[in-house]
This record gives structure tokens, C-alpha cells and sequence, in this order.
């Protein structure tokens, strides 16, 4: 064995690829390369230490490199390990461990921090890793309790591989109870450390907070906007820019983006004219527990400025993002955000277009359900700020109908709803609009060869438009209809004109659902009818 140049291993795979190649030890090395030529090298000089276990496809050989980087190559067979720990401790003088996993099944345990990776161990054995540098972030959804999200759910899966086909991990949940010692770093100060603790939940989810930053320190971030306020999800999160993706980080929640998941900006004007709303859409949508997250919206002042520099040469500058991007700005906030997103993504950011509402402003008052907000007309589609935020798109509009511009019984209605009927069936409806947005609003509509329906609802009677020619005519018919059901009773001779008495008089058989405006369910009714 000691004259052969190298050891080689068929049918490898290298970490999670799906696809195998030939797993080589030499000299100088270790490498890998798969069927499509695409190749791992490890020096021999970083080599720190090599360990065999069971995996899912066959066995393991899992190498510690000494800046804690850590490579897992499975396909082995069995028989293979007797060459393998020989090999290993001639080229390397690295002794191979055999690592016995826990199949117990116990979900309690203790967790270790590797490098970026993070082991789960019962009863001292391995039960199983998580690679942290694939994680897209970590929050806290309950008392006690970290979660580490890797995948987001509705994101597209890799070229060449069937979703329906395999399993992945999407997000795990810890169980953290108790109070840890907290740490000092004044040594001296040791005995008073001992007395101080500290929820062993926040100690844990700061751990791998930090080491989420420590894998994406890879590239450099190019900017970081601070303490930026977000509207949907509620809080302030501080922004930072990478060249693939960014990061919101806030005291509760730690998010990763990638700028592919991004594909609609909207920079809008508020009515106030004092703030500037700068919308996100997502697919797939940001997650915080089981709620989804569609649209972030973000909130500046619009007076509010801002001095910054791109950590970009510019080099970058020029060829890479083709002169979108400036190396110094003291701008708006808002401006410089907008600008930083629009490069970066390689996305339009959306403006307010012809539309001016009755006060002459970018979108106008409403509510939706019980969340006030405001309605942005824009020239391709509809969006409805903050929460829920709503996206109609025009051309999935079948018609929109106007609702309550009628006036009522006791006066003239000073709001008005509005309904989009989509076409895919759903309703989307807007209330309590200020009546005197209904002129711009409809020939707004109507430009955008929108189909536009106003619903004349029916009106409670009251007494005083009672006429006496409605009521004769009204009897009329109930006494002819009564006649007719009762003519084999009526005696020969009786008086064919004769008005059917008063208290034979029956509302419920005369086909009419709207009641008087004397009866005491008028106003039940009235109600309902808004309602509709």
C-alpha cells in the first residue's frame, strides 16, 4: 500500500449533492470530483481531524479542518474503512474515529457548536447536525423557545431536482428552559459573575445569531441602513445590503433575503406628505411563524437625510452595476434606500402616476375589513397599504361596483364602499371612501378601460312616501290573489268588487321582504342591507 500514489473511492457524494463522484486521497490531498467535473481539494496541511459514521446513503467520512470548516463525503461501504483509516494515517498521520450515533429517538439532549455547524447529542452520542451556513435565519417564537428556518416555503426548488421526489428541512424548533451562568470577561470579576444568570433560551439564540453572521461574512456587506421602521411586520430592523441577498435584524427576529425572492419595489407618497412608504413584494412571502408575509412596508420621514458610503470600488461600480450606484450619497433617506434596492435587485421601483384624489393627493383614505389604510391607484394596478397589503393588479379586474352612493332615509351618505371583482372569482371590497373621491376615482377607472357598476341599494320607506295610489294598488292585487285561493267559499251574489277585510290583511304572503319604517325591525333590516 505505502508504493501506491493514491486511494480512490467510486459512487461518493459530496455533503447534500445528489450527484457521485470519485473521492480521492493522496499525498498532497484530498479531492473530490463529480461526474459533471466539478471538483473539492483539500490541502493536506489544513487537515485537523477525520471521524466514520452511519448515514442515510451507506457510510460517512466526515473531515474537521482547522479553521473548523467541516466536509462530509457518504456513498462508503462498510468494507471500506479498514482502507480508509489506513490511508488516512499514512498520508496524514490522522487517526480515523469511529462515531456511534444515538437512534434512541430521544428529542432531549445537549447541543455543541462546531465551526458553523451545530450537533445535537443524546446521552454524549451524535444524534444529528445542522449546517447553520444554510440557514436564512433564526427567531423566537415563544417563550423558551429558538427556531432556525432553511427554506422557505413556495421557494423554487434547485434545476434538476423534483420537489415531490425528496425531503428537506425547513425550519427546527428548540426547547430552551433555564437560566445559565453569565459569561464575564474580567476574569476578577469572576465570584460576582457566578451570582448574575441569564436565560439560557436568549444565550442560545444569541450563539446562533452570531454564527448566521459569521457564514455570511463571506462577502462584505456593501451598506447598512439602521433602525429602519417597518410597518408590515411591525418593528424596527436594521437593513444590511449584501451583493446576493440582505439581512433584516431585529431584537426578536433575524431574516435573509435573497434579492431573487424580491420582485416588486412601490416608492408612494402618504397623504400627510410628510412620510414616503417604501413596499417590498416577495415570492416567496416572508415568514414569522405561521403568518406569512407577502409585502414588507417600510416608513421614513420624507425630511429625514442621510450620509453614507457603498462599500464598492469603483470598479464594481462601473462594470458591474453599470453606473447605478454612486460611491457616496447624502441624500434622503428614503431616496438612497430606493436607489440601493433598484440597483441591487435589478428591479422598477413604482411611483404614484396620473392619479390626484379630491384633495390632490397620491392615494386616498379607506378601510379594509376593520385595518385602515390607503388605496394607491397606479397606472398597472391597485395597492392597498399598510396591513393587509393588497395588490390588484388592472388587468385581473372583471368589474368594480360602487356601493351606498344613494342617499337614505335620513340624509345623504358621506362615505361610500367599492368592491373589485376579480376575475379569478374573488371579491375584494374597500369602505368608508369619502364621498367626494368618487368623481376622480370612477373617471380614473374608466380611463383605464375599467368596467365601472353602481349598485342602487334599496332604500328604507319611510311614511311620508307612502302614496295612496301605491297602497290602493297594493290591495288590489292582495285582494284579487285572496279571491282567487278563497272563490269556492264566497257565496253566489256577494259583491265580486268588495275589499277583502283588513285583518285578513297577511304581510308575510305578500311576496314584500321590506319592512315600514314604523315596524321595530326597520332597523335590523336597514343594517343588513348596508351590509350587502
Amino acid at each position: 500500500m505505502s508504493e501506491r500514489r493514491y486511494i480512490e473511492f467510486d459512487s461518493i457524494h459530496n455533503g447534500v449533492r445528489s450527484d457521485v463522484g470519485r473521492f480521492r486521497l493522496a499525498q498532497n490531498g484530498i479531492g473530490w470530483r463529480s461526474s459533471n467535473n466539478q471538483t473539492t481539494v483539500i490541502p493536506a496541511t489544513d487537515l485537523k481531524r477525520a471521524s466514520w459514521s452511519r448515514a442515510a446513503r451507506g457510510y460517512q467520512v466526515r473531515i474537521v479542518l482547522k479553521d473548523n470548516t467541516i466536509h462530509k463525503f457518504d456513498g462508503f461501504h462498510v468494507d471500506n474503512f479498514d482502507e480508509l483509516k489506513d490511508a488516512m494515517k499514512m498520508y496524514y498521520k490522522i487517526q480515523v474515529e469511529a462515531r456511534e450515533l444515538s437512534v434512541r429517538g430521544w428529542n432531549w439532549g445537549t447541543t455543541d457548536f462546531q465551526g458553523s455547524n451545530l450537533l445535537f447529542n443524546v446521552s454524549n452520542k451524535p444524534m444529528f447536525e445542522l449546517p447553520l451556513a444554510q440557514a436564512i435565519g433564526t427567531n423566537k417564537p415563544g417563550k423558551n423557545e429558538v427556531a432556525v428556518n432553511f427554506v422557505d416555503p413556495g421557494q423554487p426548488a434547485p434545476d434538476g431536482v423534483n420537489p415531490r421526489e425528496v425531503d428537506e428541512l425547513m425550519d427546527i424548533t428548540f426547547y430552551v428552559p433555564g437560566t445559565v451562568a453569565k459569561e464575564s470577561e474580567n476574569r476578577d470579576e469572576e465570584n460576582e459573575a457566578e451570582d448574575e444568570e441569564v436565560a439560557a433560551d436568549m444565550v442560545f439564540y444569541e450563539t446562533i445569531k452570531s454564527k448566521l453572521e459569521f457564514s455570511q461574512m463571506t462577502t462584505e456587506n456593501i451598506v447598512q441602513f439602521q433602525e429602519v421602521l417597518c410597518l408590515t411586520p411591525r418593528g424596527r430592523y436594521n437593513i444590511d445590503m449584501y451583493q446576493d441577498f440582505l439581512r433584516l435584524r431585529g431584537k426578536t427576529y433575524d431574516y435573509k433575503i435573497k434579492y431573487s425572492n424580491i420582485i416588486k419595489l412601490f416608492l408612494l407618497l402618504r397623504p400627510d406628505e410628510m412620510h414616503v412608504m417604501f413596499v417590498i413584494g416577495l415570492d416567496p412571502p416572508l415568514r414569522q411563524g405561521q403568518t406569512k408575509y407577502p409585502f414588507l412596508v417600510f416608513q421614513f420621514v420624507r425630511d429625514e437625510e442621510i450620509d453614507v458610503e457603498l462599500n464598492l470600488d469603483d470598479e464594481t461600480i462601473n462594470d458591474k452595476y453599470e453606473n447605478k450606484l454612486q460611491k457616496r450619497y447624502d441624500a434622503p433617506t428614503y431616496e438612497v434606500v430606493s436607489t440601493v434596492f433598484r440597483a441591487l435587485t435589478n428591479r422598477k421601483v413604482t411611483v404614484p402616476g396620473t392619479y390626484r384624489s379630491h384633495h390632490g393627493a397620491n392615494a386616498l383614505k379607506c378601510s379594509m375589513k376593520a385595518n385602515e389604510g390607503f388605496l394607491y391607484p397606479l397606472e398597472k394596478s391597485f395597492l392597498f397599504i399598510p396591513k393587509p397589503t393588497t395588490f390588484i393588479p388592472h388587468n385581473e379586474i372583471g368589474v368594480v361596483t360602487f356601493s351606498r352612493l344613494q342617499s337614505t332615509a335620513g340624509g345623504s351618505s358621506r362615505t361610500f364602499d367599492i368592491k373589485f371583482h376579480m376575475k379569478s372569482g374573488i371579491d375584494i371590497q374597500f369602505s368608508s371612501i369619502n364621498r367626494e373621491e368618487y368623481a376622480n376615482l370612477e373617471s380614473f377607472l374608466r380611463q383605464k378601460s375599467i368596467k365601472v357598476k353602481s349598485v342602487n341599494e334599496e332604500s328604507i320607506v319611510s311614511y311620508a312616501e307612502l302614496d295612496e295610489d301605491d297602497v290602493d294598488e297594493v290591495d288590489d292585487d292582495l285582494s284579487s290573489r285572496k279571491k282567487r285561493r278563497t272563490e269556492a267559499a264566497v257565496p253566489i251574489g256577494e259583491d265580486d268588487d268588495e275589499e277583502s277585510p283588513d285583518e285578513d290583511f297577511a304581510p308575510d304572503e305578500s311576496g314584500s321582504d321590506v319592512p315600514e319604517e314604523y315596524d321595530s325591525d326597520a332597523g335590523s333590516y336597514a343594517e343588513g342591507s348596508d351590509e350587502e
